[in-house]
């Protein structure tokens, strides 16, 4: 299950596609939108994809975790679109026989997510607003 979305993340919806009874683990990733940044207070956040190359990556993830890890299932969901104060931008859950290999499937998904799949987020601040670029994939550096 991946999925670029414009509407409001359904963790029920994440829960029923990672039912399973061979596992015994699931993990569910949610991030969300914060009312601050780098000491400046946060109204809202906006998110914008390249949706083909985005789901091209997020499959690249999940192939990747199911070599790396037992995952019997796994979901990933990203919102686009304008998002307020606590709502979920992003959410990743796996389901695994037992709970480490779970987490670290979870942890390597999420973190892989954030550096490599084309998803921009612009902080919109009270007193103006920002787009905010992350890592550039296997160099370190913060652009």
């Amino acid at each position: 299950m991946i999925e670029l979305i414009s509407e409001k993340i359904s963790v029920d919806k994440i829960l029923n596609n990672l039912e399973d009874h061979s596992t015994g683990a699931v993990v569910l990733f949610l991030g969300r939108v914060r009312d601050h940044a780098n000491g400046r207070q946060v109204t809202r956040m906006a998110y914008e994809a390249y949706a083909e190359m985005a789901h091209k990556k997020m499959q690249e993830i999940e192939d990747e975790v199911k070599k790396r890890w037992p995952v019997q299932k796994i979901a990933m969901m990203h919102r686009t679109g304008e998002l307020e104060l606590g709502e979920v931008s992003v959410a990743i859950a796996v389901a695994c026989p037992h709970r480490k290999e779970a987490f670290q499937a979870c942890q390597f998904a999420i973190d892989t997510l954030k550096e490599t799949v084309p998803i921009w987020k612009k902080e919109q601040f009270v007193d103006g607003e920002a787009w905010v670029e992350g890592t550039v994939p296997d160099s370190g550096i913060t652009q």
